[in-house]
């Protein structure tokens, strides 16, 4: 999951380097902080956030194949 979530964010932003995932894991949970440089915030959440549900979406689907959640938080 925390690979998945850091190919796909690296894809997104102009800067690859500053993307950082950390995994906070659960019994059925777990949670995952995805932190990027301050000019690309824009570019992860999207217009409306629609960038930002797509990428939840993909973390569910995901997830769901091993019998989990996953819980996406955008840090500043």
């Amino acid at each position: 999951m925390k690979e998945l979530l850091e190919h796909i964010a690296k894809s997104l932003v102009d800067n690859p380097d500053a993307v950082e995932v950390n995994e906070i894991e659960g019994q059925q949970t777990s949670v995952l902080e995805l932190k990027v440089a301050k000019e690309d915030i824009g570019k992860v959440i999207g217009k409306q956030g629609r960038t930002a549900r797509a990428l939840r979406a993909i973390l569910s689907a995901a997830s769901s194949k091993l019998n989990k959640r996953a819980v996406l938080e955008i840090l500043e």
